[in-house]
């Protein structure tokens, strides 16, 4: 979810309101001025946050504040790499390891340039995360899983995030071609909104990652946004846990802990 959307006040009760309705991993994204990665939900999303003046510094202080409500729930950090070298490298890690946060995934930074980012994290025993895309060649895969830590993060599509009607076929083949070149949990994401899409993910993915379907309720749901969200994270692991249900009972990363229970899972939901 995108921190300071409609503020950091706000944002502390829909994260623990997902929490609450069953979700194994929080990722809170920092708003940056260019998210590449990122379709139009998450955009406003951004363009909303840094009009409040929202900080990489205030989501670690969100996130020590998350912390003190749920110890076993995951924390991700989602950033760009610009904020984090405006913080600088050593201290993000520093600070992000005393709020409790478990790691980090940087949209922007391929593992080939990430050395002193992996170096830095791995030194305060926080968790990388990479994208790993299905246009990756098998031999890049085997980098991604290699420097991963917690889980890794598979793109279900190429492109930017934001929902879609149907999944592309590629995302169950990059999950199969992951498993063969590690043994961390595998996280799906980009693109998934439907509780349908949710079920059919849960079947053959560890962790299920729901971004702008969560973004785009906390948009549509102005003064009931935590409610709104738990309903929604609610609705997708009832219709996963159904008997008809093609899933193992699906986690939901909303948008991924890759530690800890989400670990021995299947399907594992990621906010």
């Amino acid at each position: 979810m995108t921190c300071g959307d409609p503020d950091l006040a706000t944002t502390r009760e829909i994260v623990l309101a997902a929490i609450e309705a069953g979700a194994d991993v929080i990722e809170l994204g920092v708003p940056f001025s260019d998210p590449v990665a990122d379709g139009p939900v998450i955009q406003r999303a951004s363009e909303r946050a840094l009009k409040q003046g929202t900080s990489l510094a205030q989501v670690l202080t969100l996130a020590a504040e998350v912390r003190q409500h749920a110890q076993s729930t995951g924390l991700i950090v989602f950033s760009y790499l610009n904020p984090i070298l405006r913080m600088g490298m050593e201290k993000f890690c520093k600070v992000a390891r005393a709020a409790g946060v478990d790691g980090a995934l940087v949209t922007d930074l391929p593992v080939e340039e990430a050395g002193e980012y992996l170096q830095a994290m791995r030194g305060h025993d926080l968790a990388p995360v990479f994208l790993a895309a299905p246009t990756s060649p098998d031999e890049r895969l085997k980098k991604i899983a290699e420097a991963s830590r917690g889980f890794v993060y598979a793109v279900s599509r190429t492109g930017v995030t934001g929902q879609r009607q149907s999944l592309a076929e590629d995302a169950q083949k990059l999950v199969k071609r992951l498993r063969r070149v590690t043994k961390l949990p595998v996280a799906l994401g980009f693109g998934i909104s439907t509780s349908e899409q949710f079920a059919e993910v849960g079947s053959f993915a560890d962790a299920v990652v729901v971004g702008s379907a969560i973004v785009e309720t906390v948009e549509k749901n102005r003064g009931r946004e935590a409610a709104a969200v738990g309903e929604f994270v609610r609705a997708l692991l009832n219709v996963s846990s159904q008997p008809s249900a093609k899933s193992k009972s699906p986690h939901l990363a909303k948008d991924a802990r890759p530690f800890g229970q989400a670990q021995g899972k299947h399907g594992a939901p990621v906010a």
